[in-house]
């Protein structure tokens, strides 16, 4: 554990980015930092242009093995992500489909309503529960609103969790009213880098 460490407000500078929350993988609990957008966002792409399956990118909660696990595959969006080196880092990859969560949770860019029934993450510290229309609220980290310099667009977002249902597919998250799904790997949406820190 690193008692060194001390977490700032939420959307402030850490660790080669900014701050989104807590995650628990495996017993552990991390500090997720969002990469800065210029350098750590990927325009529209496809998850990998092969449906395959792809054994190791099953988990909800650990991004960095899904994404070395897709990297291996062949994903050229997972070897973008393994590739970056931002603020003296390296360890970048694409976040699972409750670290996205946390994302949203923490940095919703607009004031719409949001899509209720999704939100349940049991990995996030703490455990979050289903959204209501106005919560999560729009953040009140000024370059993370919509418009901001650090903003999420307010579209669909990848994870580097497949959907365990059908091969063909991996989780996605919308950055507008928190929407939560599945969609087939080689249609086009957004990506978002994140890092993490043990604390």
């Amino acid at each position: 554990m690193n008692t060194a460490l001390e977490l700032p407000a939420i959307g402030s500078a850490l660790a080669g980015g900014f701050y989104a929350g807590r995650i628990n993988v495996d017993g552990t609990i991390f500090a997720l930092v969002v990469a800065p957008k210029a350098e750590g966002e990927h325009k529209d792409t496809p998850w990998a242009k092969a449906l395959k399956k792809v054994a190791g990118a099953m988990s909800f909660l650990d991004g960095f093995a899904n994404t070395a696990a897709m990297a291996e595959a062949g994903s050229k969006l997972a070897a973008w992500a393994r590739g970056l080196r931002i603020g003296g880092h390296d360890d970048w990859y694409i976040p699972s489909r409750d670290e996205l969560e946390i994302c949203y949770r923490a940095l919703k860019p607009t004031k719409d309503e949001n899509y209720c029934y999704r939100g349940d993450n049991p990995s996030s510290v703490p455990v979050g529960y289903a959204y209501m229309p106005d919560a999560p609220g729009q953040t009140g980290v000024e370059a993370f609103k919509e418009g901001g310099a650090e903003a999420f667009d307010d579209v669909w977002y990848w994870s580097s969790t497949q959907y365990a249902g059908n091969d063909a597919y991996a989780w996605i998250q919308n950055f507008s009213t928190g929407g939560q799904g599945y969609d087939r790997k080689g249609i086009d949406c957004r990506c978002r880098a994140v890092r993490r820190v043990a604390i």
